[in-house]
């Protein structure tokens, strides 16, 4: 309407007469268009019977002359009002698109149509016209009234901000009824249809150029940063619904607003996705399932498995012991008693532990000032740790990570592609989309500080500079069982 407004200093004679006619009338022009439409149908219409009846009286030119008149008129306006009517249709009437499957019990009820349709054409009898128009009729009905049903309905998912993958988790559905006189019935919220198609494109990734090529990594005298051509294959958005889930409302009130619970789970890390949801019914005979898409895009980052596994219940003993160690200081947590030495100060002097054993004793504290940890997943390159060992340790590195945020420590996480942060979500949002790829190594960004590494990474012990390897437990995947019965590994990798 704004750019028909702009163009109206060169608009043509007709198109200011219809708008004239129309504030003269007080209607719009889409109305004016389609009331003119309907008297040039009308006189199309009217030229039509009257061809038939020149034909009726044997006259050739004023059959030739009426039908050509009515052939124009129809044409005139299915090329002038047609496109201009189509262009301005309601964009929610079209978004709500329909999906039909037949039920088995609607399949029989069209085989028995069928079958009394023949019949009534075999033998001619009226009354099996009769019930064959009937059983039609039912069909045309169910789809009125299912329509009717899934018309004024609205709905929104509400999905939790925070998602471990294994865990079980609520989404909450509403449906409301907008309608302010007519009810729903038998309305079940499921998953819209996703078409399984697989896209592949051409790109170019980054890999390694090592020498020798027929030796394992770590054992190539010559590694060197390459990029290749390939044609990957586009993996379809994994979906947050399985097509099995959905939720049934019996009846929804008109007005009235309807809340359920859903409970779902993803089996592993990574982006789900849904663009639309449906809501169908099979109101009011069952022969039909309608299911009317609603757009609705909602995503979920879900999170890796934070779980205590095999190797997670071997490594934090190990992990703590050496970090209490490093930190241990001049604080309030008891971490030892020991013999007194000459730079003690006396307040710290253990009476109980001295009277004991018969000898000076002090207490000494873990510095809680000076609790600072700091988490590194090294990201290998592509090739270096098989799948499921790669899945491992990206689920360590995010176990480590949300224990130690749990306990009295100052942590922080880094890794490559990731600036260093203090925000655990963060680090879990990395860990949810990453994939083994060639970057800036995360251990050569690290600067000297005061805080205890913990580093997962597929480099052996040795490979890592001597001063921040004094600093620091290192935990290597290339030690991980390949087995991956405890983790789902993403479809994308």
């Amino acid at each position: 309407m704004i750019r028909e407004r702009a163009q109206t200093g060169t608009q043509d004679p007709d198109v200011a007469q219809i708008r004239w006619l129309g504030l003269s009338l007080g209607l719009s022009q889409v109305w004016v268009r389609f009331l003119l439409a309907l008297v040039g149908l009308l006189l199309a219409f009217a030229a039509a019977l009257f061809s038939t009846v020149e034909r009726e009286a044997g006259s050739l030119w004023g059959t030739l002359i009426m039908a050509s008149a009515a052939l124009l008129l129809a044409t005139f306006v299915g090329l002038t009002t047609v496109p201009y009517l189509a262009r301005r249709v309601v964009v929610s009437r079209v978004r709500e698109a329909m999906d039909y499957d037949v039920t088995r019990a609607g399949m029989i009820y069209i085989l028995i149509s069928v079958a009394i349709g023949i019949a009534a054409l075999n033998t001619g009898n009226n009354l099996l016209y009769i019930v064959v128009a009937a059983l039609l009729s039912a069909i045309l009905v169910s789809g009125i009234a299912s329509a009717l049903v899934l018309r004024n309905l609205t709905l929104d998912v509400h999905l939790p901000e925070h998602v471990f993958a294994g865990r079980p988790m609520l989404a909450r559905l509403l449906l409301k009824n907008a309608s302010r006189w007519l009810p729903s019935f038998s309305v079940r919220v499921v998953p819209a249809k996703r078409k399984a198609k697989s896209k592949y494109r051409w790109g170019w990734e980054a890999t390694t150029f090592g020498w020798p090529p027929n030796r394992a990594p770590q054992e190539q005298w010559l590694r060197l940063p390459d990029r290749r051509l390939r044609r990957v294959r586009e993996e379809a958005e994994k979906p947050i619904f399985a097509v099995e889930e959905s939720v049934y409302f019996p009846f929804v009130a008109a007005g009235e607003e309807l809340r359920a619970d859903l409970e779902i789970s993803f089996p592993a890390r990574g982006r789900y996705a849904e663009k639309d949801f449906g809501v169908a019914t099979r109101f009011p005979f069952a022969f039909l399932m309608k299911t009317r898409r609603i757009n609705l895009a909602r995503e979920v980052i879900v999170y890796p498995a934070v779980k205590p596994t095999e190797e997670f219940l071997e490594v934090l003993p190990m992990v703590t012991g050496e970090f209490e160690t490093f930190v241990r200081g001049r604080g309030y947590d008891l971490y030892l008693i020991r013999d007194y030495m000459p730079d003690d100060s006396a307040r710290h002097v253990d009476w109980k532990a001295t009277a004991r054993t018969g000898t000076l004793k002090v207490r000494e504290f873990s510095r809680e000032d000076e609790r600072k940890l700091r988490i590194v997943f090294d990201n290998p390159a592509p090739g270096i740790l098989p799948a499921a060992a790669y899945e491992r340790a990206v689920c360590l590195a995010a176990s480590l990570g949300w224990h130690f945020y749990h306990e009295d420590v100052e942590v922080s996480f880094t890794a490559p592609g990731l600036e260093p942060t203090e925000d655990v979500f963060a680090f879990l949002r990395y860990l949810a989309l990453v994939e083994a790829r060639e970057a800036t190594p995360a251990l050569s960004r690290l600067c000297a500080s005061e805080d205890y590494n913990l580093i997962v990474t597929a480099r052996e012990a040795g490979e890592l500079p001597a001063a921040l390897a004094a600093r620091s437990y290192i935990i290597s995947c290339c030690q991980f069982p390949i087995s991956s019965s405890q983790f789902s590994v993403p479809s994308s990798q």
